[in-house]
């Protein structure tokens, strides 16, 4: 069990807080160049739709009604209008997921920065992870599966990331192996039985470079899951 809680989250996660602070204010610049990107593309969000089916099953599974987006970064996804999924267009991913509600909360984003205080029937965590530092992991894993009623899932990187902190340091600042996340997750559920969870785990494949040039990769998808 972690030192750390909500009440005691460690000075390292502090700093995370207020360094992503920034970067939703200021962007970030992409590791390995001196490319940057503009505040409004920095944490938009705009990815979890690539997640939305899976999401929509287990939404449908479990029959939840209520969501709660933990880290959800600027939420731009939940802007957006006629989307397309698969051969589908949905209105919105509200109505896409067929939820009553759906509340955001990222601390390094203001607008979102308000700790819920109320459960969920689901709880979703989409690229967020793997930027929290290892001592802090175990409570924030624990808090996530303490909001949801039903089911949390999450997508997790297993490889670095292309953005850098501003202390230079890589934002993906937990890279490891499938098999040690699907013990640290299981570890934590265990305090949770009635909630059922799947984390999707990705590790990329390929060689990096041949002969000078970047070479062909691609993503692989392992996947840790407990249905209740």
């Amino acid at each position: 069990m972690s030192i750390y809680t909500r009440e005691n989250p460690s000075p390292e996660y502090r700093d995370m807080v207020e360094m992503y602070a920034t970067l939703h204010e200021q962007g970030a610049d992409k590791a390995a160049t001196e490319d940057h990107r503009p505040p409004e593309q920095t944490f938009a969000g705009k990815m979890l739709v690539n997640h939305a089916p899976v999401i929509k099953a287990m939404v449908e599974k479990t029959g939840s009604q209520t969501l709660l987006d933990y880290g959800s970064g600027k939420g731009k996804s939940y802007e957006r209008k006629d989307i397309e999924i698969g051969a589908t267009v949905a209105p919105s991913l509200r109505e896409y997921w067929g939820l009553e509600s759906i509340r955001c909360y990222d601390p390094g984003y203001e607008p979102s920065s308000q700790l819920p205080q109320e459960q969920f029937d689901a709880v979703i965590s989409t690229d967020v992870l793997e930027h929290i530092t290892e001592p802090v992991l175990p409570w924030i894993l624990d808090e996530m599966f303490g909001f949801a009623r039903r089911f949390v899932f999450a997508n997790i990187a297993c490889y670095p990331a292309k953005k850098n902190l501003p202390n230079g340091q890589n934002a993906h600042c937990t890279v490891r192996s499938p098999d040690w996340w699907a013990g640290m997750i299981h570890a934590v559920a265990m305090r949770h039985t009635e909630v059922s969870y799947q984390f999707s785990l990705a590790t990329r494949t390929g060689p990096k470079k041949y002969l000078g040039l970047a070479g062909k990769r691609h993503l692989e998808h392992h996947t840790s899951q407990r249905w209740a």
